[in-house]
């Protein structure tokens, strides 16, 4: 994984573009579909935000339910883009005052409840989850890719740790821009660049432009 810096300085930097992002959305734009089955810009926008509002306030069961998302949407029905992205303002600096909080043994500790990985790990799978939705939006939107070295660097050792605990053959991914990251010690050497591997393991692309089969992308039992 990243190290508590980079993940502590980066993370509020890829809320904050994300937040720049809604403040630019119309409504029409806000009912675009995207390439998320069956989500427009808003679901994928409230996501974001009902996922950082419920782990700050250590809401962490059911959070990648259906009835969750529903939850969120409900929440904040009618909301504009500028009124969404003042919420994740607000909780971006939330979730800062909570990373301060922990100490290194709880960073390296494990995330409560039935979710692999330590806090440091679940942090820097919000850091993901952020960059990649991010791009979602743009995608939606017929904007060009705006690659954040820190948010990309994140995704790939997410989804680096993601695949060994789903217990995937080893890798070792040496992708264009991002040192290299090994999965179960290291194998098949995968190359290419990095912003696409991260869609071709998560179901926005075709793995096998990597040379991978379908149990690379890690929402295949979704």
């Amino acid at each position: 994984m990243l190290t508590r810096q980079e993940i502590e300085t980066g993370y509020p930097q890829e809320l904050e573009a994300f937040a720049g992002l809604l403040r630019t959305l119309s409504d029409d734009d806000l009912a675009l579909p995207t390439r998320c089955a069956g989500w427009t810009v808003r679901d994928v926008a409230v996501h974001v935000i009902g996922t950082l509002a419920d782990v700050s306030a250590f809401r962490l069961d059911g959070l990648a339910t259906p009835e969750t998302h529903a939850r969120w949407l409900q929440e904040r029905d009618g909301r504009s883009g500028p009124e969404l992205a003042d919420e994740l303002d607000g909780l971006t600096k939330a979730s800062n005052d909570l990373l301060a909080g922990f100490d290194d043994a709880a960073w390296n500790g494990p995330v409560p409840g039935p979710v692999a990985g330590t806090i440091g790990q679940g942090i820097e799978a919000l850091y993901y989850d952020t960059y990649v939705h991010n791009d979602d939006i743009r995608s939606a939107l017929g904007q060009a890719t705006a690659t954040s070295p820190g948010g990309l660097k994140a995704s790939i050792h997410h989804i680096a740790f993601v695949l060994e605990d789903q217990g995937h053959a080893p890798l070792s991914l040496a992708l264009d821009g991002v040192d290299p990251v090994d999965v179960g010690g290291g194998g098949q050497t995968v190359t290419g660049d990095a912003h696409q591997f991260v869609l071709a393991t998560t179901g926005r692309r075709d793995p096998s432009a990597f040379g991978l089969g379908p149990e690379a992308n890690i929402y295949r039992d979704a």
